[in-house]
């Protein structure tokens, strides 16, 4: 089943010189729904994932950004920014009082951060998998820490770890306006209607 939906991620590239139509992906979306594939939620989620300032230093952003996408998730938010020291103090309120967060603050605040939000079903539980545990020694090789994190206070990205914690992270960081709805066709290849 995962390696049949693998091989639909990588549908033929689209010529965009020549008319095209989508008569062609009707087999495909056939296939899925002939294999019995069915999605665990018919609920979308949305989550939080910020490249934090080593992983944009060392230009991380458009391989962090091809995982999600080859996951099947959809991008519906995506920004560059400074991170003031109030936004953080609000977005790690729960680490504020703890006696490493000034070194936590100076890093985070040190180069650009990457925010973006993710949506797509069980995007949180699904993109806390892809990015591993914090620790990257403990990290299994083919996660985000795994494969890019070099100590635990240098882990790459962050990742929502809740459903209430998404929600409260993505309005801290994105106004409504600024996360776009829209439809992705490959949406109807991994999810039932």
């Amino acid at each position: 089943m995962t390696m049949l939906l693998q091989r639909l991620m990588f549908l033929p590239l689209v010529n965009p010189w020549k008319r095209q139509t989508t008569q062609h992906l009707v087999p495909c979306v056939n296939a899925v729904r002939l294999a019995g594939f069915k999605s665990s939620s018919n609920v979308k989620e949305q989550t939080l994932i910020a490249v934090k300032p080593d992983g944009v230093q060392r230009r991380l952003v458009g391989q962090i950004i091809r995982r999600f996408e080859q996951r099947g998730f959809q991008l519906v938010g995506l920004k560059m920014l400074r991170v003031s020291e109030e936004l953080l103090s609000q977005h790690y309120c729960q680490l504020t009082q703890k006696p490493f967060y000034p070194s936590l603050e100076e890093y985070m605040t040190s180069a650009p951060v990457v925010v973006m939000v993710w949506e797509g079903h069980n995007v949180i539980q699904a993109s806390r998998a892809m990015v591993g545990p914090t620790n990257p020694a403990v990290a299994p090789a083919g996660t985000v820490r795994g494969d890019f994190s070099l100590h635990v206070s240098r882990n790459v990205v962050h990742a929502s770890d809740s459903l209430e914690g998404a929600q409260r992270e993505i309005q801290l960081w994105f106004q409504p306006k600024e996360l776009v709805k829209w439809d992705c066709w490959d949406q109807t290849l991994t999810s039932e209607e």
